[in-house]
């Protein structure tokens, strides 16, 4: 029934991508995690039964290339129909353990943007946030102290808003102040786990099996907030960690967060070009032609988690070129 139904979905669509003088289109989407299974703590991420599937109807239905090929045949204008590009930000150890089997699985490759700062042990911010909250041991959590107010935590929504809400509150400060406050939230709750990114070895392991690696900034800033100094040693010294590491040039850069002017600036945008790389993509929400800028190329985020929605989206993005 999900087949015929994605098979009538695909029909019109065929005709439209395929259509003589039509504009092609790439679609870049965006992940972060491939959960083990759903997670209340996490429910915008996805788990890896329903990337498995998504993964599959990619494989079926459209022309994925690798990131690098994709960006060269937009220059040139040679894309093929129904382009799409996988790609993941900030270097989450599920990304190795989860989705690269998958992704081998079905013969596809992906570009893994890596915050070099948090591998072998380190943590997200936001995460020390969302795993304080999940095991926070009363039922109130008093953040007054730190002006970020009073949260009831009796359900796994309230700690799941409350987590959000902290997040949202606390994202755009500065670096500095942001870690603080994370520490200080964090040290309420006890031992938080250290394993949720990956390994050197096992980004070297994607490197070698076919995976591109990207470059993220060694801590994840939000580079609109930092001044030209510190920008340029967040992305170059994390673009120097991973060729060190790699022991080989890497070429695509994915700005942290990743809205145009929100997050990054167009002094960061030149920073990225001084590195040497050759690209980098943002979170604007649209699908890339040839008249976009390879500098800031725009993304878009599958979160449908059953196939007939996530198929009408895909359809829509190529259509429509966004949201």
């Amino acid at each position: 029934m999900i087949n015929d139904l994605i098979l009538k979905l695909m029909r019109p669509f065929a005709a439209l991508a395929s259509g003589a003088g039509k504009q092609k289109k790439l679609i870049i989407l965006i992940y972060h995690r491939v959960l083990d299974k759903p997670d209340y703590m996490r429910s915008d991420e996805i788990d890896k039964a329903a990337f498995s599937w998504q993964m599959e109807l990619l494989a079926k239905h459209f022309t994925v290339l690798s990131l690098p090929d994709a960006i060269e045949r937009l220059q040139q204008g040679s894309l093929p129909s129904r382009a799409v590009c996988v790609t993941f930000d900030d270097g989450y150890a599920d990304n190795y353990n989860n989705a690269f089997p998958i992704l081998k699985s079905f013969g596809l490759s992906a570009t893994f943007f890596v915050a070099s700062g948090f591998l072998n042990g380190g943590r997200m911010w936001n995460d020390t946030i969302i795993e304080a909250i999940r095991c926070f041991p009363n039922n109130v959590l008093d953040l007054q102290s730190l002006d970020l107010g009073v949260y009831q935590l009796n359900s796994e929504k309230e700690r799941y808003d409350a987590a959000q809400t902290i997040i949202r509150k606390i994202k755009h400060l500065d670096f500095v102040k942001r870690k603080q406050y994370c520490d200080l939230i964090g040290e309420k709750c006890g031992e938080l786990p250290n394993d949720l990114m990956m390994t050197n070895d096992q980004v070297v392991e994607l490197s070698k099996n076919g995976m591109d690696i990207g470059g993220h900034t060694v801590n994840h800033p939000i580079l609109a907030k930092l001044d030209s100094d510190q920008a340029k040693m967040e992305i170059n010294d994390n673009k120097r960690y991973l060729e060190w590491l790699l022991n080989r040039e890497i070429s695509l850069f994915a700005y942290p967060n990743g809205k145009p002017e929100l997050d990054y600036t167009n002094a960061d945008v030149d920073i990225v070009k001084n590195a040497n790389y050759k690209a980098a993509v943002s979170t604007a929400s649209a699908t890339a032609d040839r008249k976009s800028d390879i500098w800031q190329l725009p993304r878009l985020m599958p979160w449908d988690k059953s196939p007939i929605p996530f198929m009408a989206r895909m359809i829509c993005f190529y259509q429509k070129g966004g949201l």
